[in-house]
């Protein structure tokens, strides 16, 4: 058997009056999910734990299989690894967005999706004034990045609020929070005076572009504890993403991560690259994990046309290639399934169940019009609460094929 899981991130929204009342995906033009819909089975799934944080942190461990409330610590654990960044048992790490505040206020989440060359010369001006031997910043891609603060000890105990989540708004009034906030703050302040007087930002005011003119920082948290993927599945996995937080997910878990050239973890992103890679690792593994970053970037952007073009391009490049390939080995099971929502009239996530579609091998056809939206997803009866579970019965064929009739999930456990 051979598994394929793409995860068109932030994909699931709202109706939007800009696309007569549809929702991007239900606008999209997506002729190979909706072939995949008309012979699978269609509902919903909830990603984000009530009480959790509506990160992709959260809901990319659950569509992996894995319970957050039991291996969640934070985000900036999960996106160390994949910087190369190996966190001791007392060390920290924290996120670290290079942002845009204007008179106060939130003006740019990603300093106008800096490039990385750019970030990469503020990056290293911060480790240049602030770095000691406990004290120290690592470059990322674009925006994100990482703060570690070594030897620390134990939990950084600060309320922070994600950048995207204030856009527009007061940063004052979401600055970190509680007994050892008087450390981030500090370095959040003392970032705004090294990069006022940066080269790297009077370029870009001399380009019309956005200044990065602070760091934010934010989803602190020590190093996890995964189980292995492949000794709990059975299964080999890889896993295809231009994101460090989903990168560092899966190689805490086991899961080999591929490098592929032009992906972006923007709308820019080579979906046609994604695609033959993906298919390229069905030859080795048993399982392929494709998370494509797009619609969410568009959904905190709230652009809603970019948004419908990038689930045309997953499903014109992604989708329906690995289907097709797929049939050449035989027994296959895909699933196509968001982490989160992340509708464009919010600007950001929310915690809302996901549409998922299911298609393979012993999966029962769901009835539920041959579509697959969010629309169809909740008026199919079919429903995950417990959103890790959902992967597990991916690999078990959904069990007795009741949910395929569409009747509420079983519980299936979870890593």
């Amino acid at each position: 058997m051979k598994y394929a899981v793409i995860c068109p991130d932030g994909a699931a929204d709202r109706p939007l009056r800009e696309l007569k009342n549809r929702t991007p995906i239900e606008a999209a033009n997506m002729p190979n999910a909706r072939a995949l819909a008309a012979e699978g089975i269609v509902g919903l799934v909830r990603h984000i734990p009530r009480g959790m944080d509506r990160g992709s942190d959260v809901a990319c461990m659950s569509l992996l299989g894995y319970d957050p409330a039991k291996h969640h610590t934070g985000r900036a654990p999960l996106e160390a690894k994949a910087l190369g960044v190996e966190l001791g048992p007392g060390d920290v790490a924290v996120r670290c967005n290079l942002v845009t505040v204007c008179d106060g206020r939130m003006a740019d989440f990603s300093a106008g999706h800096i490039s990385t060359d750019e970030a990469r010369m503020l990056m290293e001006a911060l480790n240049a004034r602030l770095s000691d031997e406990k004290v120290r910043f690592y470059p990322g891609v674009s925006y994100r990045h990482l703060l570690v603060l070594r030897g620390f000890g134990r939990r950084l105990d600060a309320r922070c609020v994600p950048p995207h989540d204030i856009t527009g708004g007061d940063v004052a009034a979401h600055a970190p929070k509680g007994p050892d906030a008087d450390i981030l703050l500090r370095l959040m302040e003392e970032s705004a005076r090294i990069f006022e007087a940066h080269d790297v930002n009077r370029v870009r005011v001399d380009l019309g572009e956005p200044p990065a003119t602070q760091i934010w920082l934010w989803g602190h948290g020590m190093r996890p504890d995964i189980p292995s993927f492949r000794e709990a599945t059975g299964l080999s996995c890889a896993c295809i993403s231009a994101v460090a937080l989903v990168r560092s997910l899966a190689m805490y878990a086991g899961i080999e991560v591929l490098d592929v050239p032009g992906a972006t973890g923007y709308i820019d992103t080579d979906y046609e690259a994604k695609g033959r890679h993906a298919i390229e690792a069905l030859n080795r593994f048993d399982m392929v994990f494709v998370h494509v970053e797009a619609p969410d970037e568009c959904g905190h952007n709230a652009d809603v046309l970019n948004k419908v073009k990038s689930l045309e391009a997953i499903d014109r490049h992604i989708t329906g290639p690995l289907a097709e390939a797929a049939r050449g080995f035989g027994d296959r099971r895909i699933l196509i399934c968001p982490d989160h929502a992340t509708p464009v009239s919010l600007r950001t996530h929310s915690d809302e169940p996901v549409p998922f579609l299911a298609f393979g091998s012993g999966i029962n056809v769901s009835r539920t019009g041959a579509r697959f939206s969010e629309s169809a997803a909740k008026n199919s009866g079919i429903m995950y609460d417990r959103g890790h579970e959902l992967l597990l019965e991916l690999i078990r064929g959904f069990g007795d094929g009741s949910v395929g009739r569409g009747r509420t999930s079983k519980a299936a456990g979870g890593l």
